[in-house]
């Protein structure tokens, strides 16, 4: 029997884009866009799945003789839908009309508001924050200003930053790229990659604030605008 799915406010699909970067990401990419080891999950097709509920069921219970391992024995129904409904939301979004300018907006990401310093738009920029080649796939222009104005309100793991200190005296600063139980790496703001044992260090602080500063302290609203109109633009269908 199919079911339609309880959970698809705002809301959940926020925590399903969470709980995605959690459980999904390190086969399906950050960004859902594939991976080595998964397909892409944005086209809105689904080889083993063409409703919601085929979907819940891939995601819940895995494929058969496939590297797609469920994870309804970890997780509730819930964390399921919430999946489903973030995974449905990358491509049914409809465009709508913004006000800014989206060429002045890409001179303000790539000079005032310096972004491509820790941002990559095909293959230019940094590896401290998601990949915004396609991001008007993904978040409205409402969204984008809230993530410009309040950074910290929505940051994914993947994102995280840590302070270490070591036993030896030396401190490293930067992206949490791995932590386990008893190890840890960290790439620091010149893109050198660090590796340390946990029993080996006298600090270890998780940072789960973004490393983003709140642009609404450094640009206009004019300048916000445009810069938001740039990223909307930045979308598979718009080249």
């Amino acid at each position: 029997q199919e079911r339609e799915n309880p959970y698809t406010t705002g809301q959940d699909i926020r925590t399903g884009e969470e709980l995605f970067g959690r459980h999904c990401s390190r086969c399906h990419g950050l960004e859902a866009g594939g991976g080595e080891r998964g397909p892409d999950l944005k086209t809105g097709s689904f080889q083993h799945a063409s409703t919601d509920a085929g979907l819940f069921a891939v995601i819940s219970d895995g494929i058969p003789n496939t590297e797609m391992v469920g994870i309804g024995r970890n997780r509730g129904e819930q964390s399921v839908w919430q999946l489903v409904a973030y995974l449905g939301s990358l491509n049914s979004r409809a465009r709508v009309e913004v006000a800014g300018n989206p060429a002045i907006g890409e001179e303000v990401y790539r000079e005032k508001g310096d972004c491509s310093s820790c941002h990559i738009i095909g293959a230019e920029g940094g590896r401290h924050g998601p990949d915004l080649s396609t991001i008007g796939d993904r978040r409205s222009p409402d969204e984008l200003m809230s993530d410009l104005l309040n950074p910290d309100e929505r940051v994914q793991p993947r994102w995280w930053t840590m302070r270490i200190v070591h036993n030896d005296g030396t401190t490293v600063e930067g992206l949490r790229m791995n932590e386990g139980t008893y190890s840890v790496r960290i790439l620091d703001s010149s893109d050198n990659l660090w590796s340390f044992l946990k029993q080996d260090l006298s600090l270890s602080e998780r940072i789960e604030k973004s490393s983003m500063p709140a642009y609404g302290e450094h640009l206009t609203r004019r300048e916000l605008r445009d810069l938001v109109a740039y990223l909307y633009g930045l979308s598979r269908s718009n080249g």
